[in-house]
């Protein structure tokens, strides 16, 4: 194991235990912010929030002294990103890790992500397309080791060859696993210029089996063609839509599918990290002109999405490798192209939440919710980067950061 990755388990064990010292207080503790942003699109100043046991139990004017004073801080609902992967990494040759390395020093990159993920604010994340997701989920969730609360496709489908009844039986088995949802690739990557690459009968077979399961169902989608086959599947998401038009735009609200752009941050990633992608796989100079391409695209699509009455929209940016703690780009990046600031911030709490169906438990400052709190320095109703100037971060009741101690 390389020092680097010695260092860094020592650093995530040293954070764990000083989060569980933060924590070892008895009974309720409150928190006192003069800006409170509930994340369903309402406001409340000077105000005090009680958390017991894990989760909010009151919200009401502040009085007395809280046991954290975040004066001078906006505070929000925990932030959550849909779409990541969290193993993603480069390699100790800083290069994109594409192949087989050691388990331990997989495990390692991956602990770390998910850390300076929280350390972002974001106390939700959804990795899609990874087995090896499973044992951080679990780590996670059983909290013995700081992360984002964190649901797993644990892999994905996308072999084109297969057939409907072998898509059928491959989503039975990610249930079996214990997948939180299932990712469906029905498009080509943009980088091979985003074609369809399923049919509407193996879509229909993908997202029906999924649904029958129980399971919400994630599908990548660039073309226009490939969101209307997910859109007729009543699939649950449909993921970056980089090349989309109007048409299905519309068909998703009609359907009632989920839409999550990905303008912000992943591919901007790519490109500044081209050295460390380029000649691994389709990451090659015509897969990176192509990126490009479909990046000079996207203030026109979003602008389409916004104009498109009754379309959903979801919070993923589909973080790679190099994007990692940097998930508020995406956030930023829509507010600059088009969307109301107010939206934004709905759409990175409670919007997210529901398009998870985790409404009743996540996205929101409400008694009764899980006490996932994020305080930043400035208001985010008027200057959107204040979102990346995270201060505090608790969840679950757990404080994680706290720069005013």
């Amino acid at each position: 194991m390389t020092r680097r990755l010695v260092l860094l388990a020592a650093a995530l064990l040293t954070a764990f235990a000083a989060s569980r010292a933060l924590d070892a207080q008895s009974g309720a503790v409150t928190l006192r912010a003069p800006l409170v942003l509930d994340g369903r699109g309402g406001s409340r100043t000077d105000t005090m929030v009680t958390v017991n046991n894990g989760k909010i139990t009151v919200l009401g004017a502040a009085s007395g002294t809280p046991t954290y004073d975040l004066a001078g801080l906006t505070l929000l609902p925990g932030f959550i990103d849909t779409h990541v992967h969290i193993g993603w990494h480069f390699d100790t040759n800083n290069r994109f890790a594409s192949g087989q390395e050691p388990a331990d020093q997989a495990a390692l990159y991956g602990a770390e992500n998910a850390w300076v993920t929280l350390q972002a604010g974001f106390t939700t994340i959804q990795s899609v397309g990874a087995a090896s997701d499973k044992a951080l989920r679990d780590a996670i969730n059983r909290g013995v080791l700081p992360g984002p609360r964190l649901l797993s496709s644990l892999g994905s489908i996308a072999n084109p060859k297969m057939t409907v009844e072998e898509i059928r039986a491959a989503v039975r088995m990610f249930k079996a696993d214990g997948a939180d949802l299932v990712k469906i690739f029905a498009s080509a990557s943009i980088r091979d210029g985003g074609v369809p690459t399923l049919s509407q009968d193996q879509v229909d077979a993908a997202c029906g089996e999924s649904k029958a399961q129980g399971l919400r169902s994630m599908v990548h989608a660039h073309s226009p063609e490939s969101m209307m086959r997910a859109a007729r599947a009543n699939c649950t998401v449909v993921e970056h839509g980089g090349l989309a038009n109007a048409e299905a735009l519309a068909l998703l609200a009609e359907k009632g599918v989920w839409f999550d752009p990905n303008i912000g941050l992943v591919t901007q990633n790519y490109l500044e990290n081209k050295a460390k992608f380029l000649g691994i796989g389709n990451y090659t100079e015509e897969g990176f002109a192509s990126m490009e391409k479909a990046l000079g695209l996207k203030d026109a699509m979003f602008s389409a999405a916004l104009k498109t009455k009754n379309l959903k929209m979801t919070m993923g940016t589909d973080a790679v490798a190099g994007a990692h703690g940097q998930n508020m780009r995406e956030v930023v990046e829509r507010v600059k192209s088009g969307q109301a600031p107010m939206d934004a911030i709905r759409s990175l709490t409670s919007i997210s939440a529901e398009s998870m169906n985790l409404q009743m438990e996540l996205g929101a400052i409400y008694p009764g919710l899980q006490a996932d709190l994020v305080a930043v320095e400035g208001n985010p109703l008027t200057d959107i980067t204040a979102l990346q100037r995270v201060r505090f971060v608790m969840r679950g009741g757990k404080v994680y950061r706290n720069d005013r101690r």
